[in-house]
């Protein structure tokens, strides 16, 4: 049951994060096989000013075993 978190700065519009999650889902049940029954997408919105507490440094810096592509910035 993939469950999948997009975490971006606020700003999107509702359109745009529908079109991700549904190229998310298709890709996800394309490359890992399951069914659109068995995926969920999220998307949180994090400011700016709290990218740095709340992703980077745990999601980013924090968990290097699972990150599987990185940045091409630091803080």
């Amino acid at each position: 049951m993939p469950h999948v978190i997009v975490k971006a700065w606020p700003g999107k519009t509702e359109e745009q994060k529908q079109e991700l999650a549904d190229a998310i889902a298709r890709d996800v049940m394309s490359i890992l096989g399951y069914g659109t029954e068995s995926v969920s997408i999220a998307f949180q919105e994090v400011p700016a000013n709290r990218w740095k507490d709340e992703v980077f440094v745990p999601d980013i810096l924090g968990r290097p075993d699972i990150l599987l592509k990185k940045p091409g910035y630091t803080m």
